[in-house]
Formats: C-alpha cells, structure tokens, sequence
C-alpha cells in the first residue's frame, strides 16, 4: 500500500484532472452544438476557446497531444464543411 501522503496528493491530482478534463468537454461541446446550429454567430470564438481549452489539457498532461490535435483536427473540419 502506498504511503498516506501519495495517496492524498493522488486524490487532490484525480480531482483537478477530473474538473479540467470536464472543462475541456464542456468547451468542445459548446462549439460542436454551435456548429450544428445555424442561428449561432460566433463559431470561430468558440472553435478559438475549444481549441485553447483542448491545448492546455495537453500541456497539463491530462490528455494525450495528439489526442488533442486529432480533435483539433476534427473540429475544424466540421466547421468548414458548414
């Protein structure tokens, strides 16, 4: 078993991991929907905050890069095919 200190700092990682990755869905769902409908004005600002949201996740570590750069990818797509 882990000593009790690992296991806190663990936890306390788990926790702000959790919110940024949950932030980061958040953002890209914000744009995929915006994308969706036509009424929404500002879809390059919220491909822009997606896309900052998608970066820092990569650089904290909570996602892959290329795991972000693929979803990157995908969502640019879909908004030059709109």
């Amino acid at each position: 078993m882990p000593p009790k200190k690992t296991l806190r700092s663990q936890k306390n990682k788990a926790v702000r991991n959790r919110a940024a990755k949950s932030f980061t869905r958040s953002r890209v769902k914000n744009a995929i929907d915006a994308f969706d409908d036509d009424s929404v004005d500002n879809k390059e600002e919220l491909l822009k905050k997606a896309f900052s949201a998608l970066d820092k996740a990569a650089s904290k570590g909570i996602i892959h890069k290329n795991n972000a750069s693929r979803k990157k990818s995908r969502l640019s797509k879909k908004l030059n095919l709109k």
